[in-house]
């Protein structure tokens, strides 16, 4: 097992978390995939990270320009000042035309002398960090795959006593039957980038090691995205790796007829459910949860993926939360989420930044349709939202996810996900009809952190805030939409929420 000190950092730092703190020094990786993945940029930061540590570093491009490079980089806003390149077009000047004349066939000529040449460059300047870019051009002068693979095999012998840490570079285009299966068993790693494209939104890319020998790495699928200023990884999350010891507590929202409904509050370390129909009074009561805690002097985030944030806020205020002290003193933040740019991975490393850089200890999503929205093609939908609530579960947040239902009544599910599962408290809202006024109902259906409240209540919410009425006991067949009343109509009338 390679030992801390003699990794090489990637320049990414998604990367390097994945790969357990960097590449293994002085070994012989691949890079694959189709073009557009982000080779080529991932390629220059891993140089670029060479030389700000001072370090010697050579770019062997036989697929693109110096210029061409150079323009990559300026897209980023880098400089490749200090950076060696090696480009195909010194290879032709140095070989001239002299190869024309020779008996041998001319592709056996310009493999040797192009390999050569190599050699020569990096015999010359000796350095610690080789991306050979890309082996489609080496793969196309070897002409045979006996001799594409004793080539490489060479190449491989020939950096091993020279410390070097090289990443060849394959853009896949020859296609699968072309070739050589047997090249991953001559590198030490082989990292696979992948680009999908959606029915809607940008293309997806995502990064997979494939095999990095003697490194307990992070196995699957993780997220990349391409931006300005590099390629970005977002570490696939593992809930079980990121325990933490908290005081199992109650949280209070600050209105007592609210925290009796789930018996005193929703624990830390789990998630509440708020599922109704829009406009029902969900995103308003995970407000009042959060203006309580930020009050108390507690960290919080909300991941707004529906309402703009300056509508949230009017909204909050005109309820009498003035959420903006709390967004001026850090202690709140308000991400806007585009559900059509944003991939899973990404989301659940800005939720794992929350809770680990800002130290969130309640958190809203509004809302999980947004969040179904941002995935649409995703296959494992259920199993990373269950990994991110067992994460922030196991890190002691109280987690609030809004569910918006369709119609008045709605059902128990977004989707295929069946969020009332995964969830450890289900608050359910209701609109009912009553002396000619469309009124709402809230109620709890499931608390797994204790007992809880089987009353239905009336939810009113004007300038004053939020308030409950007493049980319901006029009334039967609320959950259903419409209700019969069973009371009579004195107690209607003189009700404190009846007109």
């Amino acid at each position: 097992m390679q030992t801390q000190s003699s990794r090489v950092t990637t320049g990414v730092l998604g990367l390097d978390t994945v790969i357990g703190g960097g590449l293994p020094q002085g070994r012989l990786y691949l890079l694959e995939g189709p073009p557009g993945s982000g080779k080529t940029t991932l390629s220059l930061q891993f140089l670029l990270q060479g030389l700000k540590q001072g370090e010697r570093c050579l770019y062997i491009t036989l697929s693109e320009t110096a210029e061409e490079l150079r323009e990559v980089a300026s897209a980023h806003g880098w400089s490749l000042d200090g950076l060696h390149l090696f480009e195909l077009g010194s290879a032709e000047d140095a070989l001239g035309n002299g190869r024309l004349q020779s008996v041998l066939h001319s592709w056996e000529v310009e493999l040797d002398e192009t390999v050569n040449l190599i050699q020569a460059e990096v015999d010359r300047i000796r350095p610690s960090r080789v991306v050979f870019d890309s082996l489609s051009e080496l793969r196309l002068l070897a002409q045979d795959s006996l001799r594409y693979r004793r080539q490489i095999l060479a190449l491989k012998q020939y950096f091993a006593p020279q410390s070097a840490t090289v990443i060849l570079v394959d853009d896949l285009t020859s296609g699968a039957d072309d070739r050589d299966g047997q090249l991953h068993s001559l590198c030490h790693g082989v990292i696979s980038l992948e680009r999908l494209t959606l029915d809607f939104g940008p293309a997806r890319r995502r990064l997979q090691v494939q095999k990095l020998r003697g490194v307990n790495f992070i196995a699957g699928y993780h997220d990349i995205a391409i931006r300005t200023g590099g390629l970005e990884v977002f570490p696939r999350l593992i809930a079980s790796d990121h325990h933490a010891d908290f005081a199992e507590a109650t949280l209070a929202s600050g209105i007592t007829e609210v925290d009796n409904l789930l018996g005193g509050g929703p624990l830390r370390g789990t998630s509440t459910l708020l599922t109704g129909p829009a406009g029902s009074g969900k995103t308003n009561l995970a407000l009042q949860y959060v203006w309580a805690a930020c009050t108390r002097g507690e960290k919080c985030c909300i991941f707004e993926f529906d309402e703009r944030v300056g509508t949230l806020l009017a909204r909050a205020k005109a309820l009498g939360i003035d959420l903006e002290p709390h967004i001026a003193s850090g202690r709140l933040e308000i991400m806007q989420i585009d559900p059509a740019e944003i991939s899973p991975g990404e989301f659940s490393w800005n939720v794992q930044k929350a809770v680990e850089e800002r130290g969130c200890s309640v958190l809203v999503i509004d809302s999980l349709n947004g969040y179904v929205a941002a995935m649409p093609q995703e296959k494992q939908l259920m199993l990373q939202l269950h990994e991110m609530l067992s994460y922030l579960n196991q890190k002691g947040v109280a987690t609030f996810l809004v569910n918006p239902q369709h119609g008045l009544v709605g059902t128990m599910s977004t989707g295929n996900l069946n969020v009332s599962y995964i969830a450890d408290a289900v608050v359910l809202f209701r609109f009912f009809e009553a002396q000619g006024r469309i009124r709402k109902a809230v109620s709890v259906i499931k608390n797994r952190g204790g007992a809880h409240e089987d009353t239905i209540r009336e939810l009113k919410i004007n300038r004053q805030g939020i308030a409950l009425s007493g049980p319901l006991k006029e009334f039967k067949g609320i959950l259903t939409g419409t209700p019969e009343f069973v009371g009579d109509s004195a107690s209607l009338l003189s009700h404190p929420y009846a007109g």
